[in-house]
């Protein structure tokens, strides 16, 4: 029975020594804890890249809808095709240095009824595969009117500017298909007087 015991008492001296060693050991702990934490802050990094990837093209697209409508309310009596294709192409330079394959622009002008704030299309051009609204037509096909519309031209005209891109995600890790980003802005005739176009819409 001595001997047996002896033997465990034998066996169980280098175990207690490796068990203190290992509380007292510390070499790789920083590997240790990097690798638990990498995972996260991996997943935090690549998250950060596709959302501040999003953010910018969405800003982007408010800029070419705000600066095509600010051009146009700066024309003094009258928009020329010339000069509203070049606002658009000049536009499309804001998108650099993503692509602008479907990148789609609108202008329309409306004039708002005093009484009624209802918005009705005078004229309305389209670029790059964007929808130009149908002269007479009311803004959205109901009495639906946007409170900065009516509040900078109520009783007078209002250039409406659009400006709509198709977004593909950046790693496709977090947003998984594409989908479209829209923008619109109102301005009112720096001139306060209608603006025709090519002169045959007044």
């Amino acid at each position: 029975m001595s001997i047996h015991v002896s033997i465990l008492g034998f066996l169980a001296r280098p175990v207690r020594v490796w068990a203190k060693r290992f509380r007292v050991a510390q070499e790789a702990v920083a590997a240790v804890e990097f690798a638990l934490i990498m995972p996260l802050l991996l997943t935090l990094y690549l998250g950060s890249l596709e959302l501040s990837q999003l953010i910018t093209t969405d800003q982007r697209i408010t800029n070419i809808a705000g600066t095509v409508g600010d051009l146009v309310s700066r024309s003094n009596g009258e928009v020329t095709a010339a000069s509203l294709t070049d606002y658009f192409t000049a536009a499309t330079a804001i998108i650099s240095p993503l692509p602008t394959t479907g990148l789609a622009q609108v202008v329309t002008e409306y004039s708002i009824n005093a009484s009624t704030s209802k918005a009705t299309v005078i004229w309305s051009q389209a670029y790059n595969g964007g929808t130009a609204k149908l002269a007479g037509t009311v803004y959205n096909a109901n009495t639906v009117v946007p409170a900065s519309m009516t509040t900078i031209s109520k009783g007078s005209y209002v250039i409406a500017s659009e400006a709509k891109y198709p977004y593909t995600p950046l790693l496709g890790l977090f947003f998984k298909t594409s989908f479209t980003l829209w923008h619109q802005n109102f301005y009112a005739p720096r001139y306060a007087a209608i603006i025709c176009y090519n002169t045959t819409t007044c």
